[in-house]
């Protein structure tokens, strides 16, 4: 009997482990990877005019994943004692103990040592571009105690994917490359500021910096702004590369999208309709690469 106790606790903390380890990497929210996957897949299809192979298609599905996740790892790593103070954060695994640092660190070591082969199937120039993406995963989450709109920072790792993806077709960095690179940090400027909309009172009072608190008021302008110069930016991607009306039809169905959140955050949100619409944004991403889909097709 005592045996069979003993297995069945020894069973418990395993599976509360697993749980712990699913909550670090974020395994049931993966919203934040497809808003790294999005500008890669762009630049992938934009690159190889609709048809990339579809195994160099994988490796930029797989990188993403493992490299939010590792994202994350580091994020919680850095901030977990600041997540002890904010309400949405508390119970994160390692502010809450349910995971030591030692445990996190391994974990991210373990995402590092997947993500580290598929680099390898890369060309040159975007196995080179590689480490630099996974520098600024890592510095990102220490950006928020030194400047005032960190969101830039988030834009700049999650838009390094769309380098990376032309480099991996074309052995360059193109134009449109970089255009969807510089609509990406515009795009994560505001999406990430309605995210931060959530935590402001709480980053308010633990002295933590994010572009909800610096552009205060006129929160609503600057998203509105990022917003549109993001669209601009891909617009001009579909000028470059003689992309035709299904492409633009859907930045336009996206501008409404943006219209509507600018509108709603002009007149106040709580944190639950900031959620809503900062997730939405997934949803405007799979448009752009569904309207590049069908007009390279």
């Amino acid at each position: 009997m005592k045996k069979i106790g003993g297995m069945r606790s020894i069973n418990s903390q395993l599976m509360q482990k697993l749980t712990a380890l699913s909550d670090l990497i974020r395994l049931q929210k993966q919203y934040g990877t497809l808003l790294v996957l999005f500008p890669a897949l762009w630049s992938l299809f934009v690159a190889a005019d609709g048809f990339p192979p579809w195994s160099l298609t994988l490796v930029f599905i797989i990188g993403s994943f493992l490299m939010r996740s590792a994202g994350c790892v580091i994020n919680d790593i850095a901030d977990q004692n600041l997540d002890r103070h904010v309400l949405r954060t508390q119970s994160r695994p390692i502010a809450s103990g349910r995971l030591t640092t030692r445990e996190a660190l391994g974990v991210f070591l373990v995402l590092i040592a997947l993500a580290a082969p598929l680099a390898f199937v890369l060309n040159l120039l975007a196995m080179l571009l590689a480490p630099i993406g996974l520098l600024l995963a890592v510095v990102y989450p220490f950006a928020k105690r030194l400047f005032s709109l960190p969101q830039a920072v988030l834009g700049i790792a999650f838009g390094w994917g769309a380098l990376m993806a032309w480099a991996a077709i074309r052995n360059e960095i193109g134009l449109p490359a970089l255009l969807i690179f510089i609509a990406t940090i515009f795009w994560a400027i505001a999406y990430d500021t309605i995210y931060a909309l959530m935590d402001k009172e709480d980053d308010l009072k633990i002295g933590i910096k994010s572009s909800a608190i610096l552009f205060g008021k006129s929160t609503w302008l600057a998203v509105g702004l990022s917003y549109f110069l993001g669209l601009g930016c891909m617009a001009l991607v579909g000028y470059y590369t003689s992309m035709g009306w299904v492409y633009y039809l859907g930045l336009m169905i996206g501008c409404l999208f943006f219209g509507y959140h600018t509108y709603k955050i002009k007149k106040g949100v709580d944190r639950e309709q900031a959620f809503m619409f900062f997730k939405s944004n997934v949803i405007v991403g799979l448009i752009v690469l569904l309207g590049i889909l069908l007009d390279l097709r």
